[in-house]
């Protein structure tokens, strides 16, 4: 009861801290742009804001458990997914420098028309519809059993604390928390590293040896995650929308840096999963950690928690606030922005009450939008428009033959867990390629 007791703390002073400092926002540069005293954000905050915004919740619980299934190489698979920042840093640079693009919406439609518009704009709301709930679940655990009051109570509290602060000052908001809460991050993962580390018979050393370096044990999802990372930024908006708020060259600058950064702080969290399976521990790697070494560790592990998640809750509200005022110009205020913002706050809290289970977000959806790869790495190759549907159709396709487990195995040449996905993938990205060029070669 006593860990509850500071859990409820640490999110109530936290949320209202943030509230309280976040900047009010008065136009829509500033709600939408991130835009204060007529300054953009620098490459220093802009990095921050990408990395924290993408190790969220479940991000990091996926990085521990995958150190603790797989050693380290489970966590350097997982930072796989991080080369997405550099793809998507180099591709949207030259999509602002040499096509004069203001963002992927005035893009699709130029190059593709709005129906193609349209359909990329489901895909980009039903991944945010997934933050939503996938997130603060991950909350609701730390807080009790799924089910139970003390578990719903907490996520309700939590999101709408999360929403408080994002009504009041938008992306500028989300750019200012995440400043704080990337310090919070690293000062905390620092607390948690030192202690691991402090125990004389875990080393440096035994991380390294803790893995075989084999598609059996994790290279399948290594190499999934690498192919995933040329489509997989695209079709997050909390991610492009941080492309198109500084200059061109801060932009590129921001996204490569925290492609190296995020990576890194992914494998560093996944030692915690290590220092589990060294010791012989079961179950949420995180969580059993953070109780072995007491509650000190323990509320440092929550609290980490709690922050990586109203990081990316406050990302997701003010990217579906953009979304549909002004990348669908479905409005043109701040007040239309704000009630945007409920909505999905709603609509994404439902699947909370109908007990869905955290599925593996990350690799599912990544596989659903492979068809975006060669919409984005050809970008500046003539197409005729119907390549942009029938490479992106082609990828749900596969995405879906993924779900229901439908892969031909004779087309699966790896062993392990993550085969079937390494797999899907491979092909998949490899028939879109083609599908997307065969109306040009009819053409010619």
């Amino acid at each position: 009861m006593e860990v509850i007791y500071w859990q409820w703390l640490l999110i109530i002073i936290s949320s209202l801290l943030f509230f309280f400092l976040s900047p009010f926002a008065k136009t829509t540069d500033q709600f939408f742009k991130a835009v204060t005293k007529n300054k953009k954000p620098s490459t220093l905050v802009l990095t921050g804001s990408l990395i924290i915004s993408w190790i969220f919740a479940k991000s990091i619980t996926n990085a521990a458990n995958l150190g603790l299934e797989f050693g380290i190489v489970g966590g350097v698979a997982y930072a796989g997914y991080y080369l997405s920042f550099a793809v998507a840093g180099l591709v949207l640079y030259q999509l602002r420098t040499k096509g004069n693009f203001k963002s992927i919406h005035e893009f699709l439609t130029t190059k593709f028309g709005k129906n193609a518009m349209a359909l990329f704009s489901i895909l980009i709301v039903i991944r945010l519809f997934n933050e939503v709930w996938s997130n603060t679940m991950v909350i609701g655990t730390y807080f009790g059993e799924q089910g139970s009051n003390s578990y719903y109570v907490s996520i309700v509290v939590f999101t709408v604390l999360t929403l408080a602060y994002s009504l009041k000052g938008g992306l500028s908001s989300s750019i200012f928390t995440d400043t704080i809460q990337m310090v919070l991050f690293s000062i905390l993962l620092i607390i948690i590293l030192w202690n691991v580390f402090s125990i004389e018979t875990f080393t440096v050393q035994q991380v390294v040896a803790s893995s075989t370096w084999s598609f059996d044990l994790g290279l399948n999802l290594f190499f999934a995650a690498i192919i995933q990372s040329f489509s997989y930024p695209f079709h997050d908006p909390v991610l492009t929308d941080r492309a198109f708020i500084s200059s061109p060259k801060t932009t590129r600058k921001s996204f490569l840096w925290a492609s190296l950064l995020g990576g890194i702080c992914i494998v560093l969290f996944s030692t915690i999963g290590v220092y589990a399976k060294t010791y012989g521990m079961q179950g949420d790697a995180a969580f059993e950690v953070g109780k072995a070494f007491g509650i000190i560790v323990l509320l440092v592990i929550n609290f980490i928690m709690i922050t990586s998640a109203a990081s990316t809750l406050d990302s997701t509200f003010s990217s579906f606030s953009k979304l549909v005022t002004i990348d669908l110009n479905l409005g043109t205020s701040i007040t239309f922005g704000r009630i945007a913002m409920i909505v999905i706050t709603i609509i994404g809290t439902i699947p909370v009450f109908l007990n869905a289970e955290i599925l593996s977000a990350t690799t599912i959806s990544g596989t659903m939008v492979i068809g975006l790869t060669p919409v984005f790495l050809f970008w500046n190759r003539e197409v005729p428009k119907i390549s942009f549907y029938l490479s992106v159709i082609t990828g749900l396709f596969f995405g879906l033959l993924l779900v229901f487990n439908s892969f031909p195995k004779a087309f699966v040449f790896t062993t392990g867990k993550y085969a079937d996905l390494l797999w899907v993938n491979v092909w998949g990205i490899s028939t879109c390629i083609i599908v997307y060029f065969i109306p040009k070669w009819i053409r010619k």
